[in-house]
């Protein structure tokens, strides 16, 4: 079983910017390929960026692409998506995931395994 703990969300004026952090149990972190979703009211759960085991391979969805970097440190068991240029459309709960299967997880959430609670970005006009 793995566990995922998010932090970093907040309220921020738009063009700021925020850094989540995402926090893995378990010895095997290096074996989890992990992804990045939100959610917004009303909206489907969305792809935001994506990193491979090593941290070799990244992918990002359009809408976030040259604005926000994901990341990672297996030795500390985190992921990380730092977010700049932010604007009001990116406003949501930001969600981390794991998947074992795989060196790299993709954007498809169904194909992840584990899921942390989410945190909440708010980013004001």
């Amino acid at each position: 079983q793995v566990q995922l703990v998010e932090s970093g969300g907040g309220l921020v004026q738009a063009g700021g910017s925020l850094r989540l952090s995402c926090a893995a149990s378990g010895r095997t972190f290096n074996t989890y390929a992990m992804g990045w979703f939100r959610q917004a009211p009303g909206k489907e759960r969305d792809f935001v960026a994506a990193i491979s085991r090593s941290g070799g391979s990244t992918g990002y969805a359009d809408s976030v692409k040259g604005r926000f970097t994901i990341s990672r440190v297996n030795n500390e068991n985190s992921v990380f998506l730092q977010m700049n240029s932010l604007k009001p459309e990116d406003t949501a709960v930001y969600y981390c995931a794991a998947r074992t299967d795989t060196y790299y997880g993709g954007s498809t959430y169904h194909d992840y395994d584990y899921w942390g609670q989410g945190t909440q970005v708010t980013v004001s006009s």
